[in-house]
């Protein structure tokens, strides 16, 4: 056994000459369709166990992965991301067999504090200097709602962002997180900054200006089967498992009720899931409803739906031990807890004993942006931290 670097493993054939192809995943392509496409065996799928067959449903169309074939078409290695932290890997062993698992991804995280001053456009002048083609989108909802008229913006103003994004293989890799901005309107600053404990922005006095968005749990159950894993290095199996959503045990038949008011994005058969329902929730939420028996008369896809209204039925469809509900919650695209979101305190706004840190962090932030502003030599953004996360993993 040797330790190796997971950059390593897709580009050990690049030292002689091969090349990687970063392709967009195709809208109705599955994992079986995939193997099906390059001629490997199905029972590499079939003999999978039940939680890598679920990782498979993960995959998310129009997300980029990471292809190597031979001269003559095979597939020699892939990397297909399904969260902010895991991927499926296929690869050719030493005896030519083709192998599957999963890995973490070796993913960079920066955190960059830039100011930007306006000479063409909000989207133009942000992407020049960042290289982020989401940034623009995401500070202009931040301040959606609000006084603040962006086409009032002339030359010479500013916008101010500080903000984490991660990188995989050298490009952006999930959306960026900005903590705080500031929108700079005929000389008048606006400002936005991101409290942790409610992920709602508030202005420099504290007023708050997004909703949070709070959840139900969907069904009445008997126990929780699984709990969400992003990343877990099993032990004994010497590899990496992932479990990327919660399980609820309940009698085949019991109602489930949707997590929250949106729009149903898909009702249908979905790979390991089985009968699948697919909610589209404001602020970036989606939440997915697997393994049912079958769907609430009427239900239909492009239907808005209220919080509590009845959806589907526990079943045990797709690749199921048993009757349960398994709730899968992603933000923005990435799987997250579900949990960690349904059981969140509810709070309409800043807390007392907590509203001075909040405030005085948040004038620290400000003389940033300030000093930012005023320095003269911003053609490129400041990066302030470099934070790099490269798991070793065990390659057999």
């Amino acid at each position: 056994m040797r330790k190796v670097i997971i950059f390593t493993i897709l580009f050990i054939n690049t030292l002689l000459g091969a090349q990687i192809e970063e392709l967009s995943w195709p809208r109705g392509e599955t994992f079986l369709t995939f193997l099906e496409k390059y001629k490997i065996p199905l029972n590499l799928y079939y003999d999978l166990e039940k939680e890598d067959k679920e990782l498979c449903s993960e995959i998310q169309a129009e997300n980029n992965y990471f292809l190597y074939t031979e001269d003559n078409g095979d597939l020699n290695q892939v990397l297909i991301p399904v969260s902010s932290d895991i991927q499926l890997h296929i690869y050719k062993d030493s005896s030519n067999n083709y192998k599957f698992q999963t890995l973490p991804i070796d993913y960079v995280e920066n955190s960059e504090f830039v100011a930007i001053e306006i000479n063409e456009s909000i989207s133009n002048d942000i992407f020049k200097v960042t290289g982020n083609s989401y940034l623009s989108a995401i500070v202009q909802s931040l301040f959606k709602g609000s006084d603040v008229n962006f086409r009032k913006m002339q030359k010479g103003d500013f916008i101010a962002i500080q903000y984490t994004q991660k990188s995989y293989l050298g490009k952006p890799f999930g959306m960026p997180e900005i903590s705080s901005a500031m929108v700079q309107i005929n000389k008048k600053p606006y400002y936005r900054f991101k409290y942790s404990k409610d992920d709602k922005y508030y202005d420099e006095k504290g007023v708050g200006f997004t909703q949070t968005f709070f959840f139900q749990i969907p069904l009445a159950y008997s126990r929780i089967s699984s709990h969400f894993t992003n990343k877990r290095y099993h032990p004994v199996l010497k590899r990496y498992r992932a479990h990327l959503g919660t399980d609820f045990a309940a009698p085949t038949g019991r109602n489930i009720y949707a997590a929250g008011d949106g729009k149903i994005e898909f009702v249908g058969t979905q790979g390991g899931y089985g009968k699948t329902i697919i909610i589209n929730h404001q602020n970036g939420y989606k939440t997915l409803y697997g393994h049912q028996n079958g769907f609430a008369k009427g239900i239909r896809q492009g239907q808005m739906i209220k919080k509590g209204e009845h959806i589907g039925y526990v079943g045990s469809t797709g690749l199921s031990s048993g009757p349960h509900l398994h709730l899968g919650m992603y933000k923005n695209g990435v799987a997250i807890d579900a949990l960690s979101v349904i059981k969140k305190p509810q709070t309409d706004g800043l807390e007392a004993k907590e509203k001075a840190s909040f405030l005085a962090n948040s004038q620290n932030i400000i003389k940033r942006f300030e000093k930012e502003i005023a320095n003269e030599n911003r053609t490129l953004p400041n990066k302030f931290e470099r934070t790099k996360d490269r798991s070793e993993i065990n390659v057999m």
